[in-house]
């Protein structure tokens, strides 16, 4: 077993300076080394610079700055008012002090941002932090994370307050069975986090599981169906559909639809190829597209391409077998994989519905974790979705 100096016995929590501190270091050294990160976000998993600059970097910047400020008054000390008869000559305060030792099993879709949150979050309460990186991008979090331990020193603080481990696939689930956490954080698929949850189980520790949605997007008949089209089909395509909470079917009620799918179809049929984190990936959402379409759904553009063979002009350095061109199947029937939605890529099911309540019945039968609803008149979603 490995086991970082530091990782065990006590340790005294850096003072509320100290912390600010190495969030400011944390912070100048991602942006002084943001070239280097974005490019090799692109060589592990193929997202663009730009993107990675936008969806990664930046947040992870305005998520450092907003927790600089806010610390001071999240770990103030808080009095408690009001109190029961028999509590007569009593004070109580809350307080908020660091849980201990949190393990964060890092995932790769947004490698940057959702690590590098994690991370600042566990840190700035004052914890001490074991980090599992994936194995899919191993050297970005390990750099990552060497700019948050060069960043403790400049901070007066220990390095060894971020213990690495290995980043393969079966790391996790040892340091699970045989190190002792205080808390464990995972964002990744359901399947992984059911695991993690039944051995976490075993020990009583506490867990933070942000799991992938099978999530709808619901354009009613009073929508916008331009602006609906544009605004889902930016979800579907973003990190090349990669996306916790990106919408795997829109479901669009009847006396908008031909509407919204002639809105939706220059979009589909303009889109780039993208590249899915391997070739599986690619594969999976091309294989429930045709089956959508062999049960009776249609693809937008006309033609379903595919992943896109190492052969092709397009597929040379910048879209190995792992690209695919993003999907929209309309009229698809709701007994498909596809509309199920358990994938994690650039394919959209497009269903018509009579109403709100077919869509919110459609809806509850998957795993939600982020619903959309495109209407003009959101006061009568509440009441209904309730």
């Amino acid at each position: 077993m490995m086991t970082d100096v530091g990782d065990v016995g006590t340790h005294t929590p850096p003072t509320l300076t100290q912390r600010q501190a190495w969030l400011r270091a944390f912070a100048a050294a991602i942006r002084d080394n943001e070239p280097a990160l974005c490019h090799l976000v692109r060589r592990e998993i193929g997202k663009p610079a730009w993107e990675t600059l936008v969806a990664d970097v930046l947040p992870l910047l305005a998520s450092i700055r907003w927790h600089e400020r806010a610390l001071p008054g999240l770990l103030r000390r808080r009095r408690l008012g009001g109190r029961s008869l028999w509590q007569l000559g009593q004070r109580h305060w809350t307080e908020r002090v660091p849980v201990g030792r949190v393990l964060l099993i890092a995932t790769w879709n947004y490698p940057l941002q959702l690590l590098g949150i994690q991370l600042v979050q566990a840190i700035a309460a004052g914890n001490r932090v074991v980090v599992k990186p994936s194995e899919r991008c191993p050297e970005t979090h390990t750099s990552l994370l060497a700019l948050a331990s060069a960043a403790l020193v400049r901070a007066g603080l220990p390095k060894d307050l971020i213990g690495v481990r290995p980043a393969t696939r079966d790391e996790g689930a040892r340091l699970l069975r045989e190190e002792q956490f205080d808390h464990v954080v995972f964002t990744g698929s359901t399947s992984v986090g059911r695991a993690i949850a039944e051995i976490a189980a075993r020990t009583l520790t506490p867990t933070t599981l942000e799991l992938s949605g099978h999530d709808s997007a619901i354009v009613l008949d009073d929508a916008d169906p331009r602006l609906a089209a544009r605004t889902i089909w930016n979800a579907t395509i973003m990190n090349a559909g990669q996306t916790c909470m990106a919408p795997r079917r829109v479901l669009v009620q009847e006396g908008i639809y031909q509407r919204f799918v002639r809105e939706l179809a220059p979009l589909v049929g303009g889109a780039a190829p993208v590249r899915l984190v391997d070739e599986a990936a690619a594969m999976r959402c091309a294989a429930m597209a045709e089956a959508a379409m062999k049960a009776g759904g249609r693809a937008l553009n006309g033609v379903l391409e595919g992943v896109l063979s190492d052969t092709s002009a397009e597929a040379a350095e910048e879209c190995p077998r792992r690209c695919l061109r993003p999907i929209a199947i309309v009229d698809c029937p709701v007994d498909t994989e596809l509309f199920a939605g358990d994938h994690f890529g650039p394919a959209l099911a497009v269903t018509p519905v009579e109403s709100l309540e077919e869509a919110i019945d459609l809806q509850r039968s998957a795993q939600s974790l982020a619903t959309s609803v495109f209407t003009r008149a959101p006061a009568r979603i509440v009441s209904r979705a309730a």
